[in-house]
């Protein structure tokens, strides 16, 4: 291999490099396998494990999986973790209530239920009745609830349903009086769907996905979302195509239909930076065509229609965000309006139409301010929150003044409000209650200075008394990504380690959106390792201010933080003592051939292109791993019917660092019918956090390193 291409650790051989353990590791073999990119010798000793149809693969699973239990089920505190988290977890929660004609309608999970259901009363004092109750559709709870929309008049319910709680779904249709639901209207290739109902409710707009097969690769199949329509009552199957797929899998489409069934807007998003936006009058005879609103800009477009306007949020020329009110009738760029400006210190987040008026959402230093402005972009209030912290934009209907907002923060369980959109009157409507006296704790929010200088943000939730001695345990929590923004939120997850002593911090990255777009894009493609670099920073700012120390230091993340955990282990292994990864990117050179990877292109890069290959094998963890490293140790989280993050990562990661490390124990945990965001059960989510929990105490209470 070229030393110099970052490779390190493999031998051309594409075999690791033996290192003594007295973990008595299930044996895993090795394949003589490599590719030449661009020059470069690229080893994959472990490249059989991609394929998870293998029976050899399956039966590997089966034994690393059994082997992970053997340690975790025997793990000390344990039983008494999971106990707390029972009681954390089994309580009443609600979601904000969504008003559709005279019904109201909600998301409430009882407190001994396993799942959400989705109620609905008749007018805001009527009897709940249950509507959709996904802990009844399966015996092993297998089969989750995913999105759900209501016609405008309430009349119906187009809503998905989730086979080994996977991201692939199938749409029904239930009539909300009867409780029947409609043996016509089932259309399988819903991932995406997303209906977006018609005024008289007698169909909706969604997307389609088709089904994978020989014709249409896994991985090539997002570039064949359609935009379809589809009539209550027909086949779905012959449903009308109203936008082309776009044969290119970077892209995903979206589309709705305006409240007053004039205005259809599809959109095509090229990953998280750019958009290009369409309409079409359907007051117009057919056959129509599509009008570009705007195309071809490096800049996102959000658009919510308004009696005839179209009120875009973009951050062309404002990495911060700013709205235009525009005229259909004249969409030409130069014709838009700016109604409301960007804000220096503030990054907008998003907006909505709700009872005539236009609410904000803005992000100033992480935390949450709302405002209310008129359809000019005037300033009427800003909404008094009740507290430091997150909070929903205000939702509700475009005409009503009845509207809805959730608060949360770090110490501060999860209220909803209900609010007058035009006077302000405020009245909480629901409090989540918990058992835990979060006036014990406090929240500091601090920054460090990242390699290249940029302050970075966190939030450190500890006791009240806690000495900054160093000899806390701290588990550093992390994404960085998508423009994802890691704002403070109520978490009952995070109090046994709490109540432990431990240290709770939020490290918000490049790469996410909490100072707007700038903070995105300085932390993806050729810039990626800046994410890196500012997780890197708020550890060692941890522990050079002494709330913990490297041997009492957790680190934890999921899915693209996934990634951030292999990248921080194999750049800093000295620096933290145990790592809890989860349904995580590793292998970023072959990423792309597997899961939904083609679509986060536009976020990573890939290795086809000689430029991104240098970046994404300059930072990759897989190919990191260097033979005989006291590398921290490692609870890999993964999940055997993941098909958004391919679990060939977690597989040939585990196997490396197993064969490699001369540090702590590694093990991989796979969670049984269980999809990217874990099992849908609340059972299954005090048996992972308890084996987090445990896994990590256990591994920081054992001697310092020398």
């Amino acid at each position: 291999m070229v030393p110099d291409a970052g490779g390190g650790g493999l031998h051309e051989t594409g075999a690791p490099e033996a290192a003594s353990s007295s973990f008595g590791y299930p044996s895993t073999r090795t394949v003589d396998a490599k590719d030449v990119l661009h020059g470069v010798q690229v080893p994959d000793p472990y490249r059989w494990l991609e394929d998870v149809k293998s029976a050899e693969v399956q039966a590997w699973m089966q034994v690393q999986d059994k082997f992970a239990r053997s340690w975790l089920d025997r793990l000390p505190e344990r039983d008494a973790i999971a106990a707390r988290l029972r009681e954390l977890y089994y309580v009443e929660s609600m979601g904000t209530p969504h008003r559709y004609g005279k019904r109201y309608f909600y998301s409430r999970r009882e407190a001994k239920r396993e799942k959400s259901a989705v109620f609905w009363r008749q007018g805001a004092s009527g009897a709940e009745q249950v509507l959709l109750d996904p802990n009844t559709w399966s015996d092993d709870g297998t089969v989750s609830l995913g999105a759900w929309s209501v016609s405008w008049d309430g009349a119906r319910i187009a809503y998905a349903v989730k086979a080994n709680n996977s991201d692939e779904a199938v749409l029904h249709v239930m009539d909300v009086a009867t409780g029947k639901k409609s043996d016509t209207d089932v259309i399988p290739g819903a991932k995406y769907a997303h209906p977006s109902w018609t005024p008289k409710g007698d169909g909706f707009y969604y997307v389609w996905l088709p089904p994978a097969d020989a014709a249409v690769p896994v991985p090539e199949r997002p570039g064949f979302a359609e935009l379809r329509f589809h009539k209550l009552g027909e086949d779905p199957a012959k449903d009308e195509v109203v936008y082309p797929a776009t044969k290119d899998p970077r892209k995903f489409l979206g589309g709705q239909v305006s409240r007053d069934g004039r205005w259809l807007l599809a959109s095509v998003y090229h990953g998280w930076s750019r958009a290009d936006v369409y309409f079409q009058d359907l007051s117009r005879p057919a056959p129509r065509t599509w009008t570009p609103l705007i195309t071809g800009r490096d800049a996102m477009y959000e658009v919510a229609v308004h009696k005839g306007k179209f009120y875009i949020l973009t951050n062309e020329e404002a990495p911060n965000g700013r709205i235009f009110a525009v005229d259909p009738a004249s969409p030409q760029r130069d014709k838009w309006k700016e109604i409301v400006a960007e804000q220096a210190d503030s990054a907008l987040q998003s907006h909505a139409i709700v009872g005539g008026r236009l609410a904000l959402e803005y992000l100033k230093d992480v935390t949450t301010r709302l405002e209310v402005r008129d359809l000019n972009g005037k300033l009427e209030r800003q909404v008094a929150l009740p507290g430091v912290g997150t909070a929903s934009n205000i939702e509700g209907d475009p005409e009503l003044d009845e509207a809805y907002y959730w608060f949360t923060s770090f110490t501060q369980p999860t209220e909803i409000h209900k609010t007058s959109v035009k006077s302000g009157k405020d009245e909480l409507w629901y409090r989540l209650k918990v058992p835990v006296d979060a006036s014990k704790y406090v929240v500091e929010q601090q920054f460090a200075a990242s390699k290249d200088g940029t302050k970075v943000p966190m939030f450190i939730v500890r006791a009240k008394d806690m000495a900054r001695d160093g000899k806390a345990p701290a588990l550093l929590f992390g994404y960085g990504g998508f423009q994802v923004s890691l704002t403070p939120g109520f978490s009952t997850n995070i109090f046994p380690w709490l109540e432990r002593g431990g240290v709770y911090i939020y490290a918000n990255l490049r790469g996410g959106s909490e100072y707007g777009e700038k903070w995105h894009r300085a932390g993806m493609k050729h810039v990626k390792q800046n994410t890196f670099d500012d997780f890197i920073a708020v550890a060692e700012y941890l522990v050079r201010e002494r709330y913990t120390s490297t041997d009492r230091l957790v680190i934890r993340g999921g899915s693209n933080g996934g990634l951030l955990m292999g990248a921080a282990m194999t750049q800093r292994p000295d620096l933290f003592r145990v790592v809890l990864c989860g349904v995580p990117l590793l292998d970023m050179i072959r990423y792309h051939l597997y899961g939904s990877g083609k679509t986060w292109i536009e976020e990573y890069g890939s290795a086809d292109d000689a430029e991104d290959f240098k970046t994404l094998y300059a930072y990759s963890p897989y190919h990191h791993v260097k033979p005989g490293t006291r590398y921290p140790s490692l609870l890999m989280l993964s999940a055997d019917n993941d098909d958004r993050v391919d679990p060939m990562h977690a597989r040939k990661f585990a196997a490396l660092m197993q064969a490699s490390s001369q540090g702590g124990p590694v093990l991989l945990r796979i969670e049984q019918h269980a999809g990217h965001g874990g099992a849908d059960l609340i059972k299954a989510s005090v048996e992972k956090g308890a084996d987090e929990y445990a896994f990590a105490l256990s591994q920081i209470s054992r001697e310092p390193r020398p």
